[in-house]
């Protein structure tokens, strides 16, 4: 099996460190924001099937 290189240093190394910095920053945002979404419709979902008992 041929040994690749690791995909995320090759962009990392390609990036500068106010670059890399930039994207971590969105990503975790991001992630923030995708599972407080998560949470609010999962609220909503279950106040909804409250109501209809």
């Amino acid at each position: 099996m041929a040994n690749l290189p690791n995909l995320r240093r090759l962009f990392v190394e390609a990036r500068t460190d106010a670059e890399e910095s930039a994207y971590s920053r969105n990503a975790f945002y991001n992630i923030v924001l995708f599972m407080s979404s998560v949470a609010v419709f999962s609220l909503v979902a279950q106040r909804m099937s409250k109501v209809d008992l």
